[in-house]
Parts: structure tokens; C-alpha cells; sequence
């Protein structure tokens, strides 16, 4: 058997939200290291390792990404992803409080994975995360 742990970064300027996704990884016994970016720019930085940042290593297979972010938005960050060639294969599901239509196309003409929007209540939250690791452990990954 394999060893299914990966390197997760979550890009989400709200730490409520910070702090609910870590509840849900803990809550679902998700064992998978998640790393914290507070916007596009800081996650591509620990991405390429730039400006003294640390890069993640190994790099992470997923990227949970939030749209609406302060200096590079989820949209801005899923292009710059996109036209690098060391990044452009990682899986990214948006989790976001957008359900705007333009927004949804936006994010899925940049290839995500998948589109989430928040729910409200953390249980919810919780089931999603849940249902989120299903997935990404059945599923084989370069």
C-alpha cells in the first residue's frame, strides 16, 4: 500500500476559515500536512520557494484556494498557477463563498478540480472536507 500523505496548501485570507478547514482535517483524522498561505502572492511565494520564503517540499498535490483575497485574488493566483510550468499540474478545488456565475467559469476555464462553495454551518464544512479526502485518496496523482 501506498503512502497517501500529501502536502495540502490552503490560500484563504479569513483565519475563521483558516481555523475551520484545521477543525475539519482534524475532525476527519485527514493526516495529509496543510500548509497556510493568507493570499496569492504568499502561496506562490512558499510554492517557488521566492523572497526568503521556505519552499514547500515535497511540493503539494492540492491546493485549496479561497477567491476573494486581499493583493492577488483566487483568480489572479489560478492564472499565474496556470502559465508555470513547475505548477501548473497542481490540483486546485476553489472553496469560496462566490456563487457567481462569472466566477465559477472564470475558475473552471483555469482547469480546478473542483468548485465548493462554503457552508455555512461547520458541520457541513466538515462533511465537505470529508467527501474532499475521499476523493483525493482514491484518486492516483503524478
Amino acid at each position: 500500500m501506498k503512502d497517501s500523505t500529501i502536502n495540502i496548501l490552503l490560500v484563504e485570507d479569513d483565519e475563521v476559515d483558516v481555523m475551520n478547514v484545521q477543525r475539519a482535517f482534524k475532525k476527519n483524522h485527514i493526516k495529509n500536512r496543510l500548509h497556510v498561505a493568507g493570499n496569492g502572492l504568499d502561496a506562490l511565494a512558499q510554492l517557488r520557494g521566492d523572497g526568503g520564503v521556505e519552499k514547500i517540499t515535497p511540493q503539494p498535490k492540492i491546493i485549496l484556494l479561497d477567491l476573494n483575497m486581499p493583493k492577488m485574488n483566487g483568480i489572479e493566483f489560478l492564472q499565474a498557477l496556470r502559465s508555470d510550468p513547475q505548477l501548473e499540474a497542481i490540483s486546485v478545488f476553489v472553496l469560496t463563498t462566490s456563487g457567481e456565475e462569472r466566477d465559477i467559469v472564470a475558475a473552471y476555464k483555469l482547469n480546478v478540480a473542483g468548485y465548493i462553495l462554503k457552508p455555512v454551518a461547520l458541520e457541513n464544512f466538515i462533511q465537505a472536507l470529508s467527501t474532499l479526502d475521499l476523493y483525493w485518496s482514491l484518486i492516483e496523482m503524478p
